[in-house]
């Protein structure tokens, strides 16, 4: 029996695309001896305090999809593994990966777009299901000095049965990354760099956004 099991991280990343991101292809495909990537492993039994962990380990073989490398950091809460410990694993498990020297560590970085930049949005949005139904760009005015991820300038209504101005004026409103609201609803994806001054509103036939004076 193992002492320990690898995390399957793609139900995550499937359920929230926008947000968890996994390796590209390309990186994963540039894995070589020597490298280190990055799993959840869960302890067999488990720890006191962690379901599981986030680990490093280096890379020693590699078959396939089938890799095999020794853990190259100490558990917190698995006291049964140490360093050194051999870990098999899958190529899909991998969470994070640095290549070995600073030329082959850029390689497959560039090759997607993330959505940390934050937004005002509804909060029926998020948490009840609504659709989007309305979205403007404003010139960005909620940012703070110190704030590691831009205001975006997008202000997102939920698509609800009463709009009126009294109506929308009462929502709650949450201040989050766009990220977060494409992972609820992307079918305004494709408007996502029209220009400040830019509005949107979902036509309740056809489900088609179609541009509005703001």
């Amino acid at each position: 029996m193992s002492d320990y099991a690898i995390g399957d991280p793609q139900p995550v990343a499937a359920s929230a695309p926008y947000t968890y991101f996994l390796p590209t292809t390309t990186r994963l495909n540039a894995i070589a001896v020597g490298d280190l990537v990055q799993l959840i492993i869960r302890g067999i039994p488990p720890g006191t305090k962690y379901d599981a962990e986030r680990m490093w380990v280096r890379v020693t073989a590699i078959d396939g999809n089938a890799m095999v490398g020794d853990l190259d950091n100490e558990p917190f809460d698995i006291p049964h593994l140490k360093p050194g410990h051999e870990i098999r694993f899958r190529r899909s498990d991998i969470i994070a990966i640095v290549l070995q020297g600073a030329e082959r560590n850029r390689i497959g970085l560039d090759e997607r777009r993330d959505f940390w930049e934050r937004c005002l949005v509804d909060r029926c949005v998020l948490d009840d299901g609504v659709r989007v139904g309305y979205l403007y760009r404003t010139t960005p005015d909620l940012d703070e000095p110190d704030d590691e991820y831009p205001d975006s300038g997008w202000r997102i209504r939920g698509e609800q049965g009463d709009d009126s101005d009294e109506t929308m004026e009462a929502r709650e409103v949450a201040y989050v990354a766009v990220g977060v609201v494409l992972n609820r609803d992307d079918s305004w994806l494709l408007l996502i760099d029209a220009p400040i001054g830019a509005a949107f509103r979902r036509n309740k036939v056809s489900g088609e956004f179609e541009p509005v004076a703001a």
